[in-house]
């Protein structure tokens, strides 16, 4: 006979209810007649029990308050999207149809000399658009870098906005917007607590086009923008769906010139945007419900309709990125990388990531300071762990971590890694043991990094099992995407810190 699986919350309520009738004597439940007193009283009488002396030797677990409301709507939310070979040429038009005052276009010192960048200025001079370029955007911002592109937005006043770049351009394109609008503010306003104030954005920011030249962020479609906080040595930044932009201009043509190793590192972070949404805790185990619409968070949880994109995303990368490692000349797969990108920025710009994000901003962050990578390929002139490698080199040990929490969604995965189109064609991992499944994740997805070159494990970069407590510190301040990962998000007052600990341990080698 099988071993029976752990007892559901609503259980466990319902035998509370039952066991605590009202004439019960204790003074904990003297004041249980219905469902929120009975929780309430409940509660204090642990409590109490918990602070008695010696209690602390064997204490009764605090439970879940049943009285913290879950959430039980999600909203979609995403940029406009305009995809095809030359669409660049159209984006001077754009802004001649707004009847753009001036323009700020935000790029960094590479791009600004590439097609991208060329196609763009053209488009604006020939439609008779005044503009200004700012092309110090840093690879990987940080708050230094993002002040000195806000100073420059303030300054100018623009009344429109052009980012043409790869994410870190996006991002820093973002927050020169916002802060324009915002002309008082400090940058940490807005900022994710708990490093930043968590703000609300509550005005309608000018109009913004984002130009992407790597198939990667999808910092296009997303409110999403990041940077490294040094005095925490980790990353993090501003979510909101404010900060979404107008217009994603998606032009398979603008990622010809990009280097191999940057095509395998942006494509790895759109493998892991459309993995981590689509296993993310649903949006209707989220906690707690907001009590404005407004205060909403941009990361819901999955829901059907991130689902769609997520999936579609997942089976794209694992189809084409091993071909663009192979040729970055393959042009068909560059087009359908670029795209893919698009739709996990919509799945996670709506579902969320969570462990891999979570602690891939300590993993980069820390490395100035231990390990000291500089990952092959890239031309920058200090130590670097690329925004995908860090989210990659968790993944094994993430998703056999989260595969109990969904099984069957855990099997898809694992079917798609295989070539299958979906897990139903895949009769033999349908067949397979739920205590199993994480296992086989686990491989599928090493294997698949193996074949791009990835580093095999954390102590490839530097990083060994001393450096372990310091990452979990790095990760933990990343509510905004540990909120949503199974074992951790829908376990309420749960920091994740043990379980962190054993999948950072787990990531040393593989």
């Amino acid at each position: 006979m099988p071993k029976p699986g752990p007892a559901s919350r609503s259980t466990i309520a319902n035998l509370m209810r039952l066991s605590h009738v009202a004439g019960c004597p204790c003074h904990g439940c003297s004041v249980a007649r219905g469902g929120a007193n009975l929780a309430r009283a409940g509660l204090n009488m642990i409590s109490k029990h918990n602070a008695q002396p010696g209690a602390n030797a064997r204490g009764y677990a605090t439970p879940v308050d049943n009285l913290v409301q879950k959430e039980y709507a999600f909203e979609l939310a995403a940029s406009n999207v305009r995809f095809g070979e030359g669409v660049t040429n159209e984006v001077g038009m754009d802004f001649a149809n707004m009847k753009a005052r001036k323009v700020g276009v935000f790029t960094d010192s590479t791009v600004r000399g590439l097609t991208a960048m060329k196609q763009s200025i053209e488009g604006l001079e020939k439609a008779g658009v005044k503009y200004e370029v700012y092309d110090r955007c840093r690879v990987e911002p940080n708050e230094e870098s993002w002040s000195d592109a806000i100073k420059f937005a303030r300054d100018q006043d623009f009344s429109h906005f052009l980012a043409v770049g790869g994410g870190s351009v996006m991002d820093t394109c973002k927050v020169a917007n916002l802060f324009t609008c915002y002309p008082e503010a400090d940058l940490l306003e807005f900022v994710n607590a708990p490093i930043g104030r968590g703000t609300p954005i509550d005005k309608v920011l000018r109009p913004l086009l984002c130009v992407p030249t790597t198939a990667g962020t999808g910092s296009e479609t997303t409110g999403t923008a990041i940077f490294d906080h040094t005095a925490t040595e980790s990353k993090t930044g501003i979510a909101s769906r404010a900060l979404r932009p107008l217009l994603g201009i998606v032009d398979p043509l603008n990622t010809e010139t990009c280097p191999t190793a940057v095509h395998v590192s942006a494509g790895l972070d759109v493998l892991f945007h459309a993995l981590e949404s689509y296993t993310a805790i649903p949006y209707n185990e989220r906690m707690p419900r907001p009590a404005n619409p407004i205060q909403r968070p941009a990361y819901q949880g999955r829901n059907p309709i991130s689902d769609v994109f997520s999936l579609w995303a997942l089976k794209q990368t694992v189809k084409y990125l091993p071909r663009v490692a192979r040729d970055r000349t393959d042009a068909e797969a560059r087009g359908q990388m670029l795209l893919a990108a698009t739709f996990a920025g919509i799945g996670f710009g709506n579902a969320g990531v969570h462990l891999c994000h979570g602690m891939s901003y300590p993993i980069s962050g820390l490395n100035k300071k231990f390990g000291k990578y500089q990952h092959p390929g890239y031309q920058v002139d200090h130590p670097i762990v690329p925004h995908g490698i860090s989210v990659a080199l968790t993944g094994p040990a993430v998703f056999d971590f989260t595969a109990p929490s969904a099984p069957d969604r855990h099997r898809e995965v694992a079917a798609i890694f295989e070539g299958y189109q979906n897990g139903s064609e895949a009769t033999d991992i349908a067949r397979l043991p739920d205590a199993e499944v994480g296992a086989l994740v686990y491989d599928r997805i090493a294997a698949f990094l193996a074949d791009l070159g990835v580093p095999r494990g954390l102590s490839k970069i530097g990083y060994g099992n001393e450096h372990v407590e310091a990452l979990v510190k790095g990760t933990i301040p990343q509510r905004r995407v540990l909120d949503l990962a199974p074992g951790i998000g829908d376990v309420h007052g749960a920091d994740g810190h043990e379980h962190l600990a054993r999948i950072l341990e787990k990531s040393l080698s593989y």
